[in-house]
């Protein structure tokens, strides 16, 4: 499967609040961000970019409830059909007995399951190298990336002088 070079033009800033500001510039702008580069979370910047709440806490319940199904269901058999012992006065099948351990499955299930969900959706898995534009971003630098490769030299002017007002040190190009 081939795929498409992209042209990125990227400016580099030193300050979370003058990405924050340059990004909402860009909004008023009309400029369509490529992405956003941060060493850690800048608060704000989602509404900013417009990005929807994610959906990630929704898979950690499915997870959670297979955990508990899991580990509920499988006491349930061993308990009363595969391994029946009575012990401590117990009945066979008693859910005190099974809370500890249905409460450790389940986190277990959803801990694991959004971290796999994750890292599948973000391409970050196993044998995967994404590129990077530069090498201190999201070190200490934060950056806003338009994607280049359909523009015209005009709009590429145009964007590198936003870059340029909106306070980058430094603007370059990549492609990737």
């Amino acid at each position: 499967m081939a795929t498409k070079n992209k042209e990125i033009l990227f400016g580099i800033y030193s300050d979370e609040e003058e990405l924050l500001h340059a990004v909402h510039k860009a909004n008023d702008a009309h400029l369509v961000i490529w992405d956003v580069f941060s060493p850690f979370p800048v608060h704000g910047m989602d509404e900013a970019l417009h990005l929807s709440e994610s959906r990630l806490h929704i898979v950690g319940f499915i997870f959670g409830l297979l955990g508990t199904l899991t580990a509920f269901l499988g006491m349930t058999w061993i308990f009363t059909s595969d391994w029946p012992i009575i012990f401590g006065g117990k009945p066979y099948w008693s859910i005190p007995a099974f809370i500890p351990i249905t409460f450790e499955l389940t986190v277990l299930f959803s801990s694991i399951g959004m971290v796999v969900v994750f890292y599948t959706i973000s391409g970050m898995g196993p044998g995967v190298t994404n590129p990077t534009l530069h090498d201190r971003i999201t070190d200490d630098k934060f950056c806003i990336a338009f994607d280049a490769s359909n523009l015209s030299e005009e709009e590429i002017d145009k964007r590198e002088s936003f870059l340029k007002d909106s306070g980058a040190e430094e603007i370059s190009t990549k492609v990737i």
